[in-house]
């Protein structure tokens, strides 16, 4: 299941992650978001314990969507070493984000 991701704990979860962490920020209200999420979900499994795999609610957290120019969502950013290498806007194949994330690895 993936992290809840808040500004408090961002930093410790995400950037100081000795693994690469996909996250995911979105809201509630997002319909494209939604349709994401099942996506989400399935690369935790895929994945276990290799990558870490978060969520940002935009509406909740601000701090984090604002620094790394969050303008649209659902956007998916993969961080490794504190550092983003990968961003994915809009909803993808499940297959785009794996292979981000095998790339990660």
């Amino acid at each position: 299941m993936a992290l809840e991701l808040t500004d408090a704990n961002f930093e410790e979860l995400v950037l100081k992650s000795d693994k690469p962490v996909l996250v995911d920020f979105w809201a509630a209200w997002c319909g494209p978001c939604r349709m994401l999420a099942p996506i989400v979900e399935e690369l935790g499994k895929d994945y276990g314990d290799k990558v870490v795999i978060g969520k940002v609610d935009v509406d909740a957290n601000q701090k984090y969507a604002a620094q790394y120019g969050v303008r649209n969502i659902p956007t998916v950013l993969i961080f490794k070493g504190g550092e983003v290498i990968e961003k994915q806007v809009g909803v993808a194949p499940k297959k785009t984000y794996a292979e981000k994330l095998d790339a990660a690895l």
